[in-house]
């Protein structure tokens, strides 16, 4: 019995978490979205849901891991457009798609080794620096395919991105259900993981504790502009065609997604659990509005306002349960007092 009063009281307290309020949430708006289309949880809906949106998932679980650590990321959209512009260009200029796909890997390396000497080594901060690679990169994208557009890839690159590759999984979706098992490892049940955590919390006290601080930035930075490459040549294969615009505001849907999971823009804090609750929220509210034929730029308008709340909401729920500590701890002191004058 005890066993079962302490599972159930575990459960409760999850429930009670915000990934219990982000699940109730994700609920409704699965009930919502139902009675707008009845065949809404239909497998080839659902999946749908995440080929759509693929390649924004993918980099949100490297984002989770830059923002637990106090820092931001607002150049991976422009990264996922910039190695997809360099796989388009070089195969242009008739180089094989193998080449031009290592090529564009190897950009989100460069790139994200280039954020991290100037945040780590230097230390700037990281908002300024991907604010300007943001445009940075974006620029260059431009550069390379100017207004044109460039597909006509090989049959074999447009079926990896297009056609399941494993039962109904396209290749997209099973590198993300690997990466979601491999975050889940490193962030939960790591030492770098813990890392991570530790200098989000205090960077002073990371240091002081030994901890390779620059160490565990650059190691994030690269593997930020490593993943935000290879989601750009995911999108490439699933479109079949390079714009320089490719991903343009991608960040947007980013940033929200790991916010409102529960990571803390201060750092220290958050889970991919909760993150990847929120991804079911972005994604089916995105659907929802859609069956409601909501236009896009409203859809990212209530995107924009959910990153608020994303971050308004933690914030007032923590200012309130420190108001109300405050109050049981002036409580219970005024209590013994009044219990000493007693005795007294």
């Amino acid at each position: 019995m005890s066993h079962d009063k302490n599972f159930l009281s575990v459960v409760w307290d999850k429930l009670k978490s915000w990934e219990g309020f982000l699940l109730l949430v994700l609920i409704l708006i699965i009930i919502g979205n139902t009675s707008l289309a009845p065949n809404y949880l239909s497998i080839g809906n659902q999946m749908n849901l995440f080929i759509l949106s693929i390649e924004k998932i993918i980099v949100a679980l490297i984002m989770a891991f830059i923002i637990i650590n106090a820092e931001i990321d607002l150049s991976v959209s422009s990264m996922m457009g910039l190695s997809a512009c360099t796989l388009a260009w070089l195969y242009s200029q008739g180089a094989p798609i193998p080449v031009a796909l290592l090529a564009g890997l190897l950009i989100g390396v460069l790139g994200g080794a280039f954020n991290a000497f100037w945040i780590a080594k230097v230390g700037l901060p990281s908002l300024v620096v991907t604010l300007a690679m943001l445009i940075g990169f974006r620029g260059f994208a431009r550069v390379l395919l100017e207004d044109k557009s460039i597909g006509d890839f090989p049959v074999w690159f447009d079926t990896l991105g297009q056609q399941p590759l494993v039962g109904p999984f396209p290749l997209a979706l099973l590198l993300f259900f690997l990466f979601v098992i491999a975050a889940i490892l490193l962030l939960e049940y790591s030492g770098f993981g813990r890392y991570v955590y530790v200098i989000g919390n205090s960077r002073e006290v990371a240091e002081y504790s030994g901890v390779k601080v620059n160490r565990v930035k650059t190691i994030l930075f690269i593997a930020s502009g490593t993943v935000a490459a290879l989601a750009g040549l995911l999108f490439a294969a699933r479109l079949g065609a390079v714009r320089g615009d490719l991903a343009l505001g991608f960040e947007l849907d980013i940033i929200t997604m790991v916010l409102l999971g529960g990571v803390s823009i201060f750092g220290g804090s958050g889970s991919i659990y909760g993150v990847l609750l929120s991804i079911m929220i972005v994604l089916n509210l995105r659907n929802g509005m859609s069956l409601a034929n909501i236009t896009g730029h409203v859809q990212t308008g209530v995107i924009g306002m959910l990153l608020i709340l994303s971050v308004l909401v933690p914030n007032m729920t923590q200012t309130v349960r420190a108001y109300l500590d405050r109050r049981r701890l002036a409580e219970a002191s005024s209590k013994n007092n009044e219990q000493l004058s007693v005795n007294n």
